[in-house]
Parts: C-alpha cells; structure tokens; sequence
C-alpha cells in the first residue's frame, strides 16, 4: 500500500499521439491535510474513495488506499468536498515496461498537464519520453490537493 511516483512537467502535447486510453476525471477532497488526504474521484464511470498519507523521501513514497465506490456515491460525496474541485483528461502512455498517467488540466488549472510513473522502487530505472520535461515530484504544488486550493491560473499573478 506504498505508492512510489514520480511527477513530471510535459513539454509538448506528442504523448496525445501515443495514448492507449484517455478518461475523463472529475475530483475534490474530503480532507487535504497532508498528514491524509480523502480524494474522491469520478473517472469515466466510476467511483472512488482515496485515502493517502504524507509523503516521504523528498515526496517519492507514500501510503495510498484506494477502493471503487458506486458512481452515485461517488456524486454524492463530491458534493460534501472542500472548495476547488479538479478537472482533468487522464492520458495512459506505455513508455518500455511501464505506463506514464498524463494529465491534462481544465479549469482553474487550465494550462497545466503533468506526468507521473509509478515505480517499484525509488531506485528503479525508466525510460523517458521526449515530451517529458522538467521533474517536480518533490514540489508540493503539483500535488492535487495543493491545486484545489491553489489553482494553477493564479500562480501567474
């Protein structure tokens, strides 16, 4: 129930051409403390309930609980989440033995599009893809949550 993953900026929209599978995703949370996040998620037709703890090793490694929930539970319980809901399509991109989770931000995080991969090991090796740029994974303000709060359009100002 660790998740280890890497986070990274995306430099161009080529990983469009690459995808196996886009969804939409529509998310708020519950609590975000860092000590425990409460996500829930619609994504395409399902639900979700997320529970992860804080992050360690420069924000690499954390406790994640993840269940599928009903989709109108799901609905219901977007309704109780905090201010700021995030709005994104989901790309799926296989890069040798592992698969990037591209993420293309709308809304108040409308500009923003983020890769992460999620790994074995913190030491484990990958291969990168040339639209992937500059690494953020220990940059908090990449975190979801932190973007509920702190939308990416106001970063400008």
């Amino acid at each position: 129930m660790v998740e280890i993953e890497r986070k990274f900026l995306v430099k161009s929209d080529d990983f469009k051409k690459q995808a196996f599978a886009q969804n939409k995703i529509a998310q708020g949370y519950l609590s975000s403390v860092p000590e425990r996040t409460v996500r829930v998620r619609i994504k395409g037709h399902k639900g979700f309930i997320t529970i992860k703890g804080i992050s360690q090793s420069g924000g690499m490694s954390r406790f994640e609980w993840e269940n599928e929930i009903p989709l109108e539970e799901a609905q219901e319980l977007l309704k109780l989440c905090e201010k700021g809901k995030i709005e994104k399509t989901r790309y799926e991109i296989k890069s040798g033995i592992h698969v990037y989770e591209v993420d293309e931000f709308y809304g108040e995080n409308e500009g923003l599009v983020m890769a992460e991969i999620e790994l074995k090991s913190e030491e484990e090796t990958f291969e990168k893809p040339e639209w992937l740029g500059e690494e953020v994974t220990n940059d908090e303000r990449y975190y979801n949550a932190y973007l509920s709060k702190n939308p990416f359009k106001d970063w400008q100002k």
